[in-house]
């Protein structure tokens, strides 16, 4: 039989992530690019050195698929300090192939046809897809403005028979919003007498500001028993193109998780993952990380405040996002192509992380950046 070259595609929707549309119009127009979620500073010269010292080592071949062990016992001594939960480093914990991997994976290994996953809007955009290409159904719970905290009222009335897993993101991408432990309570009455799993996905955990305190779902017993949660060492240290990141997970879901996970990518960068693990040895290394951002945070809406965009707080990340409603009635997306072709900057229109687009005029705003940077960027955001 020939081949018809008709498919029928799994994702019929999806189209190239916004991440990579923004990026590459800003790329054609030469402009200034704070749409794309990454440093444009170097990373540590020590955790480079590490890498190389272990490539001249002989650490070149595959690691073990659930991860280097020096690195998995440095990740549970550090999880223990920081929630008082202590997770087996043979049996719970794996390290991926970056966060977006782990998500995924973790979504391939339990989501089933008919199954149900609420999201909360709006939502890093991998979440949705990697559902529905495993069968899953998507709910989407709206966050509430001008805070983008969760409804849970709204929430607690979407869960069925049919609801499998809740995916949460805090600190959260795009937002800058942060789970307080009111909302960790709720979660915890929420599926609580259930078999609902939970995705925690808290790859900022150390880029946390004003004072606040990021509240894993480790921290909290029960939910800690049904919950795989999502670490990266891309984002906490400036090196994204590296692709390491973790999963936690108690070992009856762990055993799941790693039965999808051998088969996607089965093992992880070995120099990479030895350094890392000499790296944390350090505490400093990370600890240092919610002054160094905030302090740019802080440069950074300090340089815009007299611009004519109206300020959302930021609380963690390193995304600080805009409101433009007082300067144009174009959709963002538009408002944003515009900024881009005529303003020399780029950014994240926010309608891009819910699913029917909806527009609040807000755009996202990367500030993961070096002082010339924000300076320069926010020389043009005060033009406009």
């Amino acid at each position: 039989m020939k081949f018809s070259g008709n498919i029928i595609s799994k994702l019929p929707h999806t189209g190239q992530s916004i991440f990579a549309v923004m990026s590459g119009l800003s790329n054609q127009h030469n402009a200034l690019n704070l749409s794309q979620g990454f440093p444009d500073f170097d990373i540590s010269d020590e955790l480079i050195d590490l890498v190389h010292f272990y490539m001249k080592q002989g650490f070149n071949q595959y690691a073990p698929m659930t991860g280097v062990p020096a690195l998995t016992k440095a990740i549970s001594k550090k999880v223990e300090q920081d929630h008082g939960n202590k997770y087996d480093p043979g049996k719970e914990i794996t390290i991926t192939a970056g966060a977006t991997q782990a998500l995924y994976t973790a979504i391939a290994a339990f989501v089933r046809d008919e199954d149900e996953v609420i999201v909360f809007e709006p939502a890093y955009d991998s979440y949705a897809p990697a559902v529905k290409v495993n069968g899953g159904t998507v709910k989407f719970s709206q966050m509430q403005l001008p805070d983008y905290k969760i409804n849970w009222e709204q929430t607690i009335r979407m869960v069925t028979s049919h609801t499998k897993m809740i995916i949460i993101n805090t600190p959260h991408n795009p937002t800058g919003s942060v789970f307080d432990e009111e909302d960790l309570r709720q979660l915890d009455r929420l599926t609580r007498n259930s078999d609902i799993i939970i995705l925690s996905d808290e790859v900022y955990e150390h880029l946390i500001y004003d004072e606040k305190q990021h509240l894993s779902v480790c921290r909290f017993p029960e939910l800690a028993k049904r919950s795989l949660a999502i670490g990266s060492f891309g984002k906490t240290f400036h090196a994204t193109g590296w692709k390491v990141g973790y999963v936690l997970a108690p070992e009856n879901l762990m055993k799941e998780f790693r039965k999808v996970h051998q088969w996607v990518v089965f093992a992880v960068n070995t120099p990479i993952q030895m350094a890392i693990a000499e790296f944390l040895s350090n505490e400093t290394n990370y600890r240092v990380l919610p002054d160094f951002y905030q302090q740019k945070r802080d440069l950074f809406v300090k340089l815009i405040q007299d611009s004519r965009f109206k300020i959302i707080p930021s609380y963690g990340t390193y995304f600080q996002c805009v409101d433009y409603s007082n300067i144009s009635t174009e959709n963002d997306m538009e408002f944003a192509t515009r900024l881009i072709k005529e303003n020399g900057i780029s950014s994240i229109p926010l309608s891009a992380f819910f699913k029917d687009g909806r527009d609040d005029k807000i755009l996202r705003l990367c500030f993961a950046k070096r002082e010339e940077t924000l300076n320069k960027a926010a020389e043009l955001l005060c033009k406009i």
